[in-house]
């Protein structure tokens, strides 16, 4: 019955009900040894087989399992609490952690009304050694049962409550997971149609074409060599429109930025087409000397430094911003620093829940060539993202 979000509570909850049954315990004994009651032999031998039957229950596994098990232990505690209470009006005060126990480890069904007769045999020893009933003999355990029972509704209430909102977090939590497979397969399945439709309508129609005329060509040999002299060029002429076709097809899958140049430069342009278009100033450093990278790092490093300036200009309220590429021995790195807003990066929503998924693309494309992406910001205070890679080897230390 325990819940995840409640569990330390009720371990906080459990010791404070063995402190107190082995005080009440303690009490009895010490009350009865110190007053000189009579039968006090009796009273310190109950009390301590009421210990040792309490005791044993925390330890068998059983009765925390089985209700009858538990039923079973309940029902041997309660009789040797009857004999003590029999014996000295100080075993009336161990009803109160009997109702916990009772009502915890019982069903609702069986647990009312254990705590119903528990009160009246608690009422009637009270009774008997007072040797009248009095209001305050019947209010004083008729308060305490009621006092149980409204704290066990009650956290029966909050564990049913925390159990369902457990419920929806996780129905909640798997249909995003769905959706964003749904998500990423619809738009793998998209891509790979696109691709596979400008592939069959320019490359293969081409190479199609080219392997036509190179088989008139040579059916035409010997016999009719200008016949298969004129099928080579036109053979030769589909092969460099088919060439250019591939040129056109594979820029259309580079960034325009980089197609005609390099990464500080197209981070230049970049800069400078901001500026234009928001009105943000942004500057552009270059720092130490440009190295070769591989084609995805570029790629990564502009759409990220795209991705950090559209957050600024939409969300920073910055009126400057620095984009600085730095090229060190063995790493490149990127920083966009702006002198907005800023916010707390912890306080940022998951992506699909409200979140930026600009911070989501940017982490998610570092993570895929094993680079480290950072972002330091606070309310006031700017916003600074920083990504970084290993520079690969060179080609002389590749190829050696």
């Amino acid at each position: 019955m325990n819940p995840r979000t409640l569990d330390h509570p009720l371990r906080v909850l459990r010791v404070c009900l063995h402190l107190l049954v082995a005080g009440l315990l303690a009490l009895a004994a010490g009350r009865a040894v110190t007053t000189g009651l009579p039968h006090r032999a009796a009273i310190v031998a109950a009390a301590l087989v009421l210990a040792a039957v309490y005791a044993a229950g925390p330890l068998t596994p059983r009765v925390a399992r089985s209700a009858a098990a538990a039923g079973a232990w309940l029902g041997t505690l309660a009789a040797v609490w009857l004999v003590l209470l029999a014996l000295t009006p100080d075993g009336v005060w161990l009803a109160f952690p009997l109702f916990f126990l009772q009502l915890h480890l019982l069903p609702p069904r069986w647990g009312l009304p254990a705590v119903a007769v528990t009160t009246v045999g608690a009422i009637g020893g009270f009774a008997w050694h007072q040797g009248e009933l009095t209001p305050a003999v019947v209010i004083g355990p008729a308060l305490g049962a009621a006092v149980a029972v409204g704290t066990a509704l009650g956290y029966q209430a909050l564990y049913r409550e925390s159990e369902h909102r457990r419920s929806l977090i996780e129905q909640l939590t798997a249909a995003r997971s769905e959706l964003a497979a749904a998500e990423h397969a619809a738009g793998v399945l998209a891509e790979r149609e696109r691709l596979a439709r400008e592939i069959h309508d320019t490359l293969a129609q081409g190479l199609s074409s080219i392997q036509l005329l190179l088989r008139a060509a040579e059916r035409a040999l010997p016999a009719r060599p200008d016949t298969a002299a004129g099928h080579v060029r036109q053979a030769r002429v589909a092969a460099a429109d088919n060439l250019a076709e591939a040129r056109r097809f594979v820029h259309a899958l580079t960034p325009p930025g980089l197609a005609d140049g390099s990464l500080p430069s197209a981070l230049e342009r970049l800069c400078a087409t901001t500026t234009q278009r928001s009105g943000l100033a942004v500057h552009f450093h270059l720092s130490g000397t440009p190295a070769v990278l591989s084609a995805a790092q570029e790629v990564a490093l502009l759409r990220i430094a795209q991705s950090a300036l559209a957050n600024t200009v939409q969300h920073a309220c910055a009126g400057r911003a620095e984009v600085t590429l730095s090229y060190m021995d063995d790493r490149v790195a990127l920083d966009v620093v702006d002198d907005g807003v800023g916010f707390d990066p912890g306080a940022v929503p998951l992506p699909g829940a409200g979140g930026r998924f600009g911070l989501a693309a940017m982490q998610a494309r570092a993570r895929s060539l094993q680079g480290t992406l950072s972002v330091e910001s606070a309310p006031g205070q700017g916003t600074a993202v920083a990504v970084s890679f290993a520079n690969p080897p060179p080609v002389e230390a590749a190829t050696s």
